[in-house]
């Protein structure tokens, strides 16, 4: 395989080769957010842009916005009505600030740096393949009972998942909606539990539900697929186990095809969306919205994302959705009072930036009512590259760490699961944690069907299990640098918030 930019993935995939402080936006009612009819738009004479215009919700603002849309050289792909949010493409380099002059828009920008039909390319870190004979030796040490590779997955015992299968496996009538570089429904593990009719391809902005759209665009595009099995891979006597193994898993996937695999603002507006309306119990979000690390709220441009992407949110929430982020792998402290950035834009050329993380969001993990995730390893401690931050981080779960080394035949403190192509491979990253947590989540939704989001949270928070901040300094790479530090005490703090989930007590 490539390399790959892994999104939350800190970027070492080994395939098994087997055959914000408020909300921005208007929580709408509990009704569908469906995309209206296309309207036209004249050319102009700049690069050709992905835009976001957010407005009221009534009927005659929306109206009188998109006429102006399309005076000012705007094409509207698909309108939100519902929650107030418009997509739009434009090659006026003056549409932004000309349509948050226009009456009735609350906020409007450009959702990308780069023209539509290019984007830049990153490369975070590398794959390597463990050879059959590796998993073979895996497949010998399964106990009876277990899944043939789950003898390699330390995670599952961490958090009592094993235990938890033989008492209540989840419910079928739970869905964990994987927002991702696409699902491979077809891999044998995931096939058993795969709802197609919850899956759809909003890469566009538009959902696309033909047959197969949810699928990843090829092999190197297998976050989400590692996602997916993580959450619900079948025990169904081959390769591994999910956390939650009777739950069902939908992919709708936001990743752009090519090699950059951004997941641009109108395309995860799109999939909340559609989730809510799908029926979708609790999406995962192991992602940032590209192109900002952080969107600052005095950027014009990066305010309409963050307000986008929240309404959008909210209103999934509204409709019994529980949203779970991955918290990022930048060993940021979120609480802080400023942090450096890089990296952003990452579809074009980045500029390093000092931003603030109160007033600059992490969207959607730092979005109000997000299930916040950080990492940690098989000793529970943070894992060295997780993001953090006391009031930020809700729960931990497993996300992997390739310095905190497991007694497994592998020895590989990374997280196991499925690939496409019916492979399996270990990643770290709070891209893994996050799935962890959503499927302790769907257990817990399996046990009390008319849980609301915040009850579906609060039962998380209730069930896990806090080691409290380190009695010494914080060296997660063994460097003998401190590489952060944690505030707050044995029941809340910064590195492991309410603590680390526990899929045990959640069934019982």
């Amino acid at each position: 395989m490539a390399h790959l930019r892994s999104r939350r993935a800190l970027a070492l995939a080994v395939p098994v080769v087997l055959s914000l402080t408020a909300s921005l936006g208007l929580l709408p009612a509990a009704a569908s957010a469906a995309p209206s009819a296309v309207a036209a738009a004249p050319a102009a004479d700049g690069p050709n842009l992905a835009y976001v215009v957010n407005t009221g919700t009534d009927h005659r603002t929306i109206a009188s916005v998109r006429r102006a849309i399309t005076r000012n050289g705007g094409t509207v792909v698909v309108s939100y009505d519902r929650i107030g949010v418009i997509v739009v493409h434009s090659a006026n380099p003056g549409f932004g600030a000309a349509m948050r002059a226009v009456r009735g828009v609350r906020s409007a920008g450009a959702t990308r740096t780069a023209p539509l039909s290019a984007a830049g390319t990153t490369d975070e870190g590398s794959v390597q393949v463990l050879s059959k004979a590796e998993a073979a030796k895996a497949g010998k040490r399964a106990a009876p009972g277990q899944e043939p590779l789950e003898a390699d997955q330390w995670d599952l015992r961490a958090i009592g998942a094993d235990r938890a299968a033989a008492v209540d496996p989840g419910s079928r009538s739970v869905t964990v909606g994987v927002i991702d570089t696409g699902v491979d429904d077809t891999h044998p593990d995931i096939a058993p539990n795969f709802s197609a009719a919850q899956s759809a391809n909003c890469v566009s902005g538009k959902a696309d539900t033909t047959y197969g759209a949810w699928r990843p665009a090829d092999a190197d595009h297998y976050h989400g697929t590692h996602v997916a099995g993580e959450i619900a891979a079948a025990r169904n006597g081959m390769g591994v186990a999910g956390v939650a193994p009777g739950v069902k898993v939908a992919s709708i996937t936001v990743a752009q095809p090519d090699s950059t695999q951004l997941f641009y603002p109108e395309s995860v507006v799109c999939a909340f969306v559609f989730a809510a309306d799908h029926g979708v119990e609790i999406t995962n979000n192991s992602y940032y919205v590209d192109p900002w690390l952080y969107n600052c709220m005095d950027d014009p441009d990066q305010r309409a994302i963050v307000d986008a992407v929240d309404r959008a949110q909210l209103y999934a929430r509204s409709k019994g959705t529980l949203n779970v982020a991955s918290a990022g792998n930048s060993n940021d402290d979120l609480d802080a009072h400023a942090l450096t950035d890089a990296s952003s834009p990452d579809d074009s050329t980045a500029t390093t930036r000092t931003v603030d993380p109160h007033e600059c969001f992490d969207v959607p993990t730092q979005l109000p009512g997000v299930v916040t995730v950080s990492a940690v390893g098989v000793n529970s401690a943070k894992s060295y590259y997780s993001s953090y931050g006391r009031g930020v981080v809700d729960v931990a779960g497993p996300g992997g760490d390739k310095y905190q080394i497991p007694d497994t035949p592998s020895k590989n403190g990374r997280i196991l699961s499925t690939l496409p192509n019916g492979q399996y491979g270990f990643l770290q990253g709070t891209s893994m944690a996050s799935p962890h947590v959503a499927a302790v989540a769907a257990l817990l939704k399996s046990a009390h069907p008319h849980a609301s989001p915040a009850r579906l949270l609060a039962l998380l928070k209730a069930e896990a299990d806090n080691p409290g901040c380190p009695s010494g300094p914080y060296d997660g790479d063994g460097d003998g640098v401190v590489d952060a530090t944690c505030v707050g005490g044995k029941h809340v703090n910064g590195f492991y918030g309410a603590g680390i989930v526990n899929a045990l007590r959640a069934v019982r």
